[in-house]
């Protein structure tokens, strides 16, 4: 197995500040690029990945099979949505812009066209209660925007509070589970800033309790994962890119925490989200 928990910097290439591939986690589907541009542009081609291009802060030109495509972007990902840009298997791309962009991709098979969506297009759900409501930008879930085989949300968690709980897995396909990949990518607001974040398997083989600092990365190839934990005084914002042998997300909670699910449900909403609009 990959190592799970990739620290800032370990994944980085010359080129950018974290990559990671179907081959370099040890699985076939999910992949994550995060670059960094002052202003130059720079090419890319999808090859066998569908792709999309998510400003984190910025904004960016992106010129796809001759047309051009504007990323307003924002000015950071705790304060405002975005708008991205899809862009399909097999097609050659140049991005020109300043800032920090995430390439979220999977392997897929089928060629979509490619799909700009605004930033007040994307659907912002508060999800949960209590110390457990969490903020959901839904700019690729699986009924929210068509593709072959990537899935890909943006989760906010004000400080002192916790999302991906309860404990949950997405890895074997049943009447209630898909089988899925799944990066998490980490941002922790605030110059010292760090969050918790846990990961274990059913079958004990292996168990994760960890601090996860800005720009830490966490694959979960299988296993129950959650909670995910904002330290108080530190709003954790997280990308999750997830992809498997069927576009649909179906989980399975960790049955000694189940009972968690509604007792969190049936608490009001924390007032402070949606934190971005």
């Amino acid at each position: 197995m990959a190592e799970l928990l990739i620290r800032s910097g370990n994944g980085a290439t010359p080129d950018d500040v974290l990559l990671v591939t179907p081959e370099s986690a040890g699985w076939v589907y999910s992949g994550l690029r995060i670059v960094e541009l002052s202003g130059e542009a720079r090419d890319f081609a999808t090859g066998q990945d569908e792709t999309a291009v998510l400003p984190l802060r910025g904004s960016a030109r992106v010129e796809v099979e001759g047309r051009t495509y504007v990323l307003d972007g924002r000015s950071d990902m705790f304060g405002e949505t975005t708008d991205f840009l899809y862009v399909p298997i097999d097609t050659e791309m140049r991005i020109t812009g300043q800032g920090e962009f995430a390439l979220c991709s999977a392997r897929a098979t089928r060629k979509l066209d490619p799909a700009y969506v605004a930033a007040e297009e994307v659907t912002v759900e508060v999800r949960g209660g209590g110390v457990a409501t969490r903020q959901i930008n839904n700019f690729m879930a699986a009924d929210a925007f068509e593709a072959d085989t990537l899935i890909a949300v943006e989760v906010i968690t004000p400080e002192g509070s916790i999302s991906s709980y309860p404990p949950h897995k997405h890895d074997e396909r049943t009447e209630v589970e898909t089988q899925l990949e799944e990066i998490y990518y980490f941002r922790i607001s605030g110059n010292a800033g760090f969050g918790l974040f846990n990961a274990y398997a059913a079958d004990g083989s292996f168990h994760e309790t960890t601090e996860v600092h800005d720009g830490d990365a966490f694959l979960v190839p299988e296993g129950f994962h959650g909670p995910a934990i904002a330290l108080p005084g530190y709003h954790m914002y997280y990308l999750n890119v997830m992809a498997g042998p069927e576009r649909l997300w179906m989980f399975t909670d960790d049955p000694r925490h189940a009972w968690q699910r509604q007792a969190i449900e049936s608490q009001a909403a924390d007032p402070r989200l949606p934190l971005s609009t």
